[in-house]
């Protein structure tokens, strides 16, 4: 049964990672997104969260993604005198996302969702091994 626990825990930290990618995914989509009038906000990053709940069938803490918060940076001011989203001055807000972030947050989230899957796949293995001995 701890094999099976295991392999739980495991598929809700790839649920958890699968849900940070999708954010991720929507901030680099956006992340030329500016204000299209003067004074407004362009899109503003979003910070996964997760959370830990007990998960009363497996008697296991497990994760799960909270939800998302906006990110409080200061937006990029860009000159673009001709854009409808500009000022007075010709400065136009753009989001407060780094593409470089996201791209390097990306990749943690996919080694960290890999693991989980090898974790799983490990579980299995030895749950097939334990019942080929059985068999014997």
């Amino acid at each position: 049964m701890d094999l099976v626990k295991s392999m739980m825990i495991a598929a809700s930290g790839m649920r958890a990672q699968s849900g940070r990618m999708r954010v991720l995914a929507e901030n680099i989509a956006n992340s030329q997104s500016a204000a299209t009038t003067p004074g407004a906000e362009p899109y503003r990053r979003q910070i996964v969260t997760f959370e830990s709940e007990l998960d009363r069938e497996l008697n296991a803490r497990v994760v799960k993604v909270g939800k998302p918060v906006a990110d409080k940076s200061d937006f990029e001011l860009k000159y673009m005198p001709g854009h409808p989203g500009a000022d007075d001055n010709g400065y136009v807000q753009m989001p407060n996302v780094n593409g470089l972030v996201e791209s390097m947050d990306m990749k943690e989230a996919q080694r960290s969702y890999e693991a989980n899957l090898n974790m799983i796949q490990a579980s299995r293995r030895m749950m097939s091994q334990t019942l080929e001995l059985l068999r014997r």
